[in-house]
This record gives C-alpha cells, sequence and structure tokens, in this order.
C-alpha cells in the first residue's frame, strides 16, 4: 500500500515538475565547463610584453578604467601570470579588463561565450524572464527543485526491487541491450541513471534549494551555533574616489604576497570614500575551489594588516556556505567535479524522458483497456 501511495505521488510530481527539472538539467549540462570555455575564450586578452616593458601598478590600472565613461572600479583582480590582464569591476555586470602593460581597454568579444552563458544561467535560474515575473519563475523553479527532491527521494524507494534477486538487480544497475522493447528500454534506463547519479544528484539538488530558500540554509549555521551574516546585494553604484591618504595600492598587493607563495589571483575590494580598511582576496586555485581561497584585510591608510583570515579560520558556517556555492557546480573538485556535476545533470534529462515515456505508455494501455470494457459492456447489452 506504502509503495502504490508513493509511486503515485511520484509519478504526478514528476508530470508535474518534469518540464522545469528538465530545463533545469538541460542548462546544467550546457554549463559545466563554462569556466573552461570562458578561460579559452579570454586567452585573446593575454599580452606578451614587448622587450624591456613593465607591469603598471594597480594605481595606473584604476585610472587607467577610469578613462571609461562613468566608470570607478570596485574590484580589481590581478593575477601572477605576467600575460594575463587585469579586471576590474563595478559592481556585479560592469566589467572592464585592461592590458596589464598598456592600460588600454579591451574591446568586449564580438560573438561573446560570456553572454551565452549568462543566458544559460538565467534559464537556469528563473527561464530567462525579466522584471516583475522573475520573483515568480524563481519562486516556480524553487519549488520544482524541492519536487525534484522529493522525486529523487522516493526514487532510491521505489527502485528497490520488490524481490531481490541477480536478475532484478542487473535490471536496475546496468544496461540491458536485450529490451525487448521501448517500455523495458525506459524502464531499465531510468532505474540506471537514477541509482548511479543519486549521490551527485542530492548534492546538487539540497545545494540548489539552499539558494532559494532560508530554512534551507539557517540550519547549516545554526548547527554551527552562528548567525547567519546579512549580504546585502551588489549595485553599479559610483564610489567616491578613495580618501586622501591612502596608500598605494600596489602596497596593498604587495601585503597580500607576503602571506601566499602559491597565488594565482588576488582582488582588492577597493575602499569607498570614508573607509580605512581594504579587503584583499588570495585565490591559490582556479577559481572554483573555496578551500584555496583566503582574506587579508589591511589599513588602507598604510598597508598594515588588520587581519589574516585562511579559509580555515573561517568560521564554519561561513566555510560550510561557500562550499554549497561550489559543489552544486562541482568545481569544488575541479573538471573532475565538474564532470560529475555535468553528468548528474544529463541523468537528470534521461530520467525526465524515460519518466515521461512510461507515463504516457501507462496513460496508452488504460485508455486500451477503458475502451475495451466499453466494447464489453455495449456487446453484452
Amino acid at each position: 500500500m506504502i509503495r502504490t501511495v508513493l509511486f503515485w505521488f511520484h509519478l504526478v510530481c514528476g508530470l508535474g515538475a518534469g518540464i522545469v527539472i528538465l530545463a533545469m538539467s538541460l542548462t546544467g549540462v550546457i554549463l559545466t565547463y563554462e569556466r573552461q570555455m570562458q578561460t579559452w575564450e579570454d586567452r585573446s586578452y593575454y599580452a606578451e610584453p614587448e622587450p624591456g616593458q613593465q607591469l603598471l601598478s594597480a594605481d595606473q590600472l584604476v585610472e587607467a578604467s577610469r578613462s571609461i565613461l562613468d566608470f570607478e572600479p570596485n574590484t580589481l583582480m590581478l593575477s601572477s601570470d605576467p600575460t594575463a590582464p587585469a579586471v576590474l569591476r563595478q559592481g556585479s555586470s560592469n566589467t572592464q579588463i585592461l592590458n596589464p602593460y598598456t592600460g588600454r581597454v579591451y574591446a568586449p568579444h564580438a560573438d561573446t561565450l560570456s553572454k551565452f552563458f549568462a543566458a544559460m544561467h538565467d534559464w537556469h535560474r528563473w527561464f530567462n524572464i525579466n522584471g516583475e515575473g522573475r520573483n515568480t519563475a524563481r519562486d516556480i523553479a524553487g519549488a520544482a527543485n524541492i519536487l525534484f527532491l522529493f522525486l529523487l527521494v522516493s526514487g532510491i524507494y521505489l527502485w528497490l526491487p520488490r524481490r531481490f534477486s541477480q536478475a532484478t538487480l542487473r535490471m536496475r544497475i546496468l544496461f540491458n541491450s536485450d529490451n525487448r522493447n521501448g517500455q523495458a528500454r525506459d524502464f531499465n534506463w531510468h532505474h540506471v541513471y537514477g541509482f548511479w547519479a543519486a549521490l551527485p544528484l542530492l548534492i546538487v539538488i539540497f545545494t540548489a534549494t539552499s539558494f532559494h530558500f532560508n530554512w534551507a540554509i539557517n540550519p547549516i549555521y545554526q548547527l554551527a551555533g552562528e548567525e547567519r551574516p546579512i549580504i546585502l546585494p551588489v549595485n553599479n553604484e559610483i564610489l567616491e574616489p578613495a580618501q586622501i591618504g591612502r596608500a598605494p595600492y600596489a602596497d596593498l598587493f604587495a601585503a597580500a604576497k607576503t602571506y601566499s607563495e602559491d597565488w594565482r589571483t588576488i582582488t582588492l575590494s577597493i575602499s569607498a570614500s570614508g573607509s580605512n580598511a581594504a579587503s584583499l582576496v588570495i585565490d591559490e586555485g582556479d577559481g572554483g575551489q573555496p578551500q584555496k581561497r583566503h582574506t587579508l584585510t589591511v589599513d588602507a591608510t598604510n598597508a598594515d594588516v588588520i587581519k589574516w583570515t585562511p579559509f580555515i579560520g573561517e568560521t564554519a558556517g561561513t566555510r560550510a556556505r561557500r562550499w554549497m556555492r561550489y559543489l552544486h557546480t562541482g568545481e569544488a573538485y575541479g573538471i573532475v567535479g565538474q564532470t560529475v556535476a555535468g553528468l548528474a545533470s544529463f541523468a537528470g534529462i534521461v530520467m525526465v524522458w524515460t519518466g515521461f515515456a512510461l507515463a504516457l505508455r501507462r496513460f496508452q494501455r488504460w485508455l486500451i483497456r477503458k475502451k475495451k470494457k466499453g466494447m464489453a459492456e455495449i456487446s453484452s447489452t
């Protein structure tokens, strides 16, 4: 009885949320290697210096970026690769990329992958809906994600055969090349993909739920005995220049470099007027590994160190939250993790497809039975 009720709940939820889950899974597959593909595209921004040419200082790069109308950078990112460009951002969406030797601002790519991936992110999160409908679309995606979690958990129970045998287990774990028909194939694929993708999908879905709902992330901070920090939204406002008497930005970067010999990028949050503290994020990984990202806080007026916070020095709740962001995409474990997350998303596509196919065949059989019953009643009268 429990199995029957759970099956029908599983079926109805799958039909109700299937299209949304399919969209999220499909875009998840497309976004699998986003970081590597964007790095490949950005190779055109890398510049070999002319003989005797020296890197510009951080201050010179900031001044060069201000040549762009209405651009006042909030952050400056420098790379340990001497050929890599300097990246300056105002808010979360206005970015300028500069030649580190000349200060020339690069024109954006004509057919940029960044725009394509930004569109994929919009489809992944809120079906590319803008304006007032975005919040509704986001809520729908969040609800579908919860239903996906239910489908996964209930599917694990339904995956268990009524009677265990070598044949039934093989049908649910291994692909069967001798499937008699399309229904047998879909049944086999639905169970096999579900079995092998269950654990990574559980991680992907749970971490996505924490992005949508406070109740999914608050317990993590509570278990760590912490208050959840309030994160203010990033905007594109133009800040006033930093206060008179500040230390050169180059000195702030020099202070950060003393804390890591293996740094790959250092990102400075440029102080606004009235603030004496400046924050530098030192990344020793590829940008998607939170355990290799550390923070140095310095006095912006003299470059004296105020606080050094390696990742291990963060609170347990903060560490968990940062891990969740990159566990969702698999980036926390590099290209292997990304591949696993991408394969899990592909499994989601197959399970939606086979689930719909199995449901359609069930409906068709019901119609046939109903038709036969009606014909039998007519013939008996």
